[in-house]
């Protein structure tokens, strides 16, 4: 259901300024991603006035753009369907890893809607022209088809779903923090620039910036000293000690 109040509070936890994670993760323990709005809330928003409306969608675009801004790199892990809303939460990512036979659908023509608040991101993803298609058309398409036009940066078995996220957590985590913060503020700013003098001055001025940073020379010094910089380090040391309280749960010992 993402058009109920929790979005708010969800987009006010996943706030840009929040470092107790390495990566953000989108997902759904249940039979799908996301099958879009439930319906008590359809049911509801027919006899809502234009105040509501508005501030029921404002509420799930500010989650959307929560996500979008995150300074932590954020990954969606689609399983079964992923449709209107869903399809936005999966743009609205960094990256987005689904299994083999999840579905994607744009289906909000079909009820006499548009995807205004998601539009901006999966046009991001998919581009004007294949969105035009699957916007107008609101049908589904496979996740072989998703990942061929943008959406999804990767497609596996589902049963490799968990390890695929896991691989690409090994290779984020060897990422400066500060470092993919900043790349994805510079990404955001030159995504829809042209390349002018201006813009050049920026990227220089950035690199820079980055350079003398604190992170930036300690991630120099690590490398010339062929050493894992600090940051490796730290999330080396917390995810061994996440796995110690796995091991360690009650859950766990029952299954042994």
């Amino acid at each position: 259901a993402v058009f109920e109040s929790v979005i708010s509070r969800a987009a006010y936890t996943l706030g840009p300024e929040c470092a107790a994670f390495e990566a953000a993760f989108a997902e759904h323990c249940g039979v799908s991603f996301c099958a879009g709005a439930d319906m008590s809330w359809m049911k509801r928003s027919t006899g809502s006035n234009h105040e509501r409306c508005h501030a029921d969608a404002l509420n799930f675009a500010a989650l959307l753009h929560a996500i979008d801004t995150l300074k932590k790199p954020t990954i969606a892990r689609v399983h079964g369907t992923a449709v209107s809303g869903g399809v936005g939460l999966v743009a609205a990512c960094d990256m987005a890893v689904a299994a083999y036979d999840a579905e994607f659908s744009l289906s909000e023509v079909r009820i006499g809607l548009l995807p205004s608040i998601t539009g901006p991101y999966v046009i991001r993803a998919k581009g004007e022209r294949m969105a035009r298609q699957y916007v107008l058309s609101g049908e589904r398409f496979t996740a072989a088809e998703a990942y061929r036009t943008g959406l999804v940066t990767d497609i596996t078995p589902l049963d490799e779903l968990d390890a695929r996220i896991n691989e690409l957590l090994g290779h984020l985590v060897q990422g400066g923090p500060r470092a993919q913060a900043l790349s994805k503020e510079w990404i955001r700013a030159v995504a829809c620039a042209s390349l002018n003098p201006d813009l050049i001055n920026d990227g220089a001025l950035r690199m820079a910036n980055a350079s003398t940073s604190e992170e930036g020379r300690e991630g120099i010094l690590a490398f010339i000293e062929d050493r894992k910089p600090a940051w490796v380090l730290r999330a080396e040391k917390a995810l061994e000690k996440a796995a110690a309280k796995k091991k360690s749960s009650p859950a766990t010992r029952r299954k042994k």
